[in-house]
């Protein structure tokens, strides 16, 4: 117990010994978040509660298994490691055991989102493929099914869409694979349509923590009440003041009306920060007070005054981007550890010159959140052979890889391949596993015939070695397929190669942690990794501020700060969020940190001429006067609600006065209505 308690200060204390009901922890940037939900839970470990009465929920792998380990550390044993992972990996656990109430196999595999766009894809291909598959997940969290969405679509481009939605559900049903979207709304539907079954998962996880609140989304806010429905001991620990995730659906209301949603709640603040420096507290605390929706915390240093904020002022992006390398160069010269630097930015499109400036300057960095690892072509074959192998109802993979490396199937035969089998109504490999070599030779011509019964038995041969022995499992999958060979080949070989081999590397290492687990598993943890679980290597970091969130930097630049750039203005923009971005941004640097803007930006094609951002005057950075303006949080795109009109999509957004005006579309209705007089969904 001394463990437990050793370093915690007064606050993370009481928040650690509140068992029992609603406990809101509003915990401030770099206040001891994780520390004090890590011990929060080894106490209810060592008071005796069962570990599997706990659930403890959050965003990314990383954390979760940071949490874990720290709270495993703090005790002397527990029966078995309590549930703590992400969002999603409580979906598949729970659709694991669940989802053939729903009708359905539980051998389904999980696919990403770029596969998600493949498949939208396959069934036109001028059809704008990331806003569908944008819209397919607003759909999917509002809880609506397709049939739903084609009887409510009113404009031709809502039918459109729905109609896709409704090919592209039918396509997932049929092939038993499920999308990221459906690891949280099947898992609510269950929950929903079986009352006992929602008692009794409520019942077996008496005491639940969710990590990072105000993050959290409509649907996950349904399910944690599905959770709780037979109790009220729920702790949730966030920041409204770093909800910074509005754009992708994350409502900051369930954190703001977290007191109202389960009376009784206590409310524990988490202001002292261990972090940054005074100077850097200062100005954070000074930006983020002008923004009204908030609970309200300021942050106290532990550390000392520390250096001034830098602010650097220069005439264009390519004198910006050569001066924060010439920084960075004496930084590193004076034994830095790259690690912990780091340069963010409001959009992507402003690390095009920064890259350039470190590339001239010989600095390595990587830019988190680009090509991802399990998103490169090498990579994305290789775990698409893994899928066919695992799942062969998986024509979409299978149609990557069957000529992959070449052998001689072209479009035209592939898709004499795929009629035959949808006119039999099979899955295209159980196809080619029943049809005889004579049909098919008479079909594709005898070369190609035997080319895919090699493909087929190999095909079937990784399929049974899977299910006996993981450990051979990658060697016979190079032998028989040639993946490196193959690769070696191209330009980039080397590269390609070297990406490949980590991944084999992975596996083995994967099969090795977790011997009794099959290659579903495996495919199911690929899908749930995210950039933050990448981060890592000697180079200095270069990212986007919303990639940043959770990390932490001694050496910070932050570039851009423009109106127009940082904060974002413009239909639709939210200045709440912005500010909360910009404070996300400056609470990230622990020691030093310094602020750039410049006079112009090459943009879209043509120079700008652009003016310093607001808030570096509204963080008390530089001289001006301090402006309080009317905002609205509805941007275009948002689902709202009117007491006459009904539920509608907002399509623009304008300022009306001192008011915000918004154009909403009431299935096939347009009307504008000041914000004032709507709600979000």
């Amino acid at each position: 117990m001394d463990k437990i308690f050793k370093e915690l200060n007064e606050a993370q204390a009481e928040a650690v010994e509140t068992i029992d009901g609603p406990l809101l922890i509003l915990a401030g940037a770099g206040s001891g978040k994780t520390k004090t939900v890590t011990s929060r839970l080894a106490y209810l470990l060592s008071i005796g509660i069962d570990p599997a009465s706990t659930l403890t929920l959050t965003f990314t792998n990383k954390a979760a298994k940071e949490m874990r380990d720290r709270a495993l550390s703090m005790i002397d044993s527990a029966i078995y490691p309590p549930l703590l992972c992400t969002f999603h990996k409580f979906g598949l656990l729970f659709l694991k055991f669940n989802i053939e109430r729903l009708g359905r196999s539980n051998s389904f595999v999980i696919i990403d989102t770029d596969d998600k766009k493949r498949i939208i894809k396959s069934f036109d291909p001028n059809i704008p493929v990331s806003l569908i598959s944008s819209e397919i997940s607003r759909y999917k969290n509002s809880l609506i099914d397709p049939q739903t969405a084609i009887e409510n679509a009113q404009l031709p481009n809502f039918k459109k869409i729905a109609a896709v939605y409704e090919k592209y559900q039918n396509y997932l049903l049929e092939k038993n694979l499920v999308d990221f979207d459906d690891l949280l709304v099947l898992t609510y539907k269950i929950l929903e349509m079986d009352e006992d079954l929602c008692k009794e998962t409520s019942n077996r996880y008496r005491y639940i923590m969710i990590d990072e609140y105000q993050d959290t989304n409509e649907l996950q806010y349904l399910l944690i009440r599905k959770l709780c429905s037979t109790h009220d001991n729920i702790c949730v620990v966030g920041d409204d003041d770093q909800s910074i995730y509005g754009w992708r659906g994350a409502n900051i209301k369930n954190i703001l009306e977290f007191p109202n949603h389960f009376p009784n709640t206590k409310i524990v603040k988490l202001q002292k920060n261990y972090r940054s420096t005074k100077e850097i507290l200062k100005a954070a605390n000074q930006l983020i007070e002008h923004n009204r929706n908030r609970m309200g915390k300021e942050l106290l240093a532990v550390k000392g005054a520390g250096k001034p904020i830098e602010i650097m002022e220069s005439k264009d992006e390519s004198q910006e981007a050569q001066r924060v390398a010439a920084k960075i160069k004496a930084l590193l010269d004076h034994g830095a550890d790259p690690k912990e630097i780091a340069v963010l930015f409001r959009i992507n499109a402003l690390s095009r010159s920064l890259e350039e400036g470190l590339n001239r300057a010989s600095i390595p960095y990587k830019l988190v959140g680009a090509v991802r690892f399990y998103e490169r072509a090498e990579i994305k074959d290789l775990i698409s052979y893994l899928r066919i192998i695992a799942n062969p109802y998986d024509d979409f993979s299978l149609k990557r890889v069957i000529n992959r490396p070449k052998r001689g199937i072209g479009k035209v035969t592939y898709d004499k391949i795929q009629k035959r089998a949808y006119e039999e109504r099979k899955p295209i490999l159980t196809y080619l596993q029943e049809v005889s070599a004579k049909e098919l030779s008479a079909l594709i011509g005898k070369k190609n015939s035997q080319s895919i019964k090699e493909f087929v038995e190999n095909i079937n041969y990784l399929k049974e070695l899977s299910e006996e022995s993981m450990y051979s499992f990658v060697e016979e999958l190079e032998n028989r397929f040639g993946l490196r060979k193959y690769y070696e080949t191209l330009p980039d070989g080397m590269e390609r190669i070297l990406n490949i081999d980590e991944f084999y590397g992975m596996f083995r290492d994967y099969i090795k942690q977790n011997p009794q687990n099959s290659l579903d598993d495996f495919l199911n943890e690929l899908s749930l990794q995210s950039d933050q679980d990448q981060i890592d290597g000697e180079t200095i970091s270069i990212m986007s501020i919303h990639a940043s969130k959770g990390l932490e930097f001694k050496y910070l630049f932050v570039i851009g700060l423009e109106e127009g750039f940082f904060p974002l203005t413009g239909d639709g923009s939210d200045i709440e969020e912005e500010r909360r971005l910009g404070y996300v941004a400056m609470t990230r640097a622990k020691e030093e940190l310094v602020l750039s803007y410049v006079h112009s930006r090459f943009y879209k094609g043509r120079r700008t001429e652009l003016v310093k951002s607001r808030f570096l005057k509204e963080a008390g950075l530089c001289k001006g006067s301090l402006s309080l303006e009317k905002t609205t949080s509805f941007k275009k795109g948002d689902l709202v609600k009117h007491k006459i009109f009904g539920i509608g999509r907002v399509t623009g957004v304008s300022k009306a006065g001192r008011e915000f005006k918004l154009s909403i579309n009431f299935g096939g209705q347009k009307r504008e209505i000041l914000a004032s007089f709507v709600e979000r969904v």
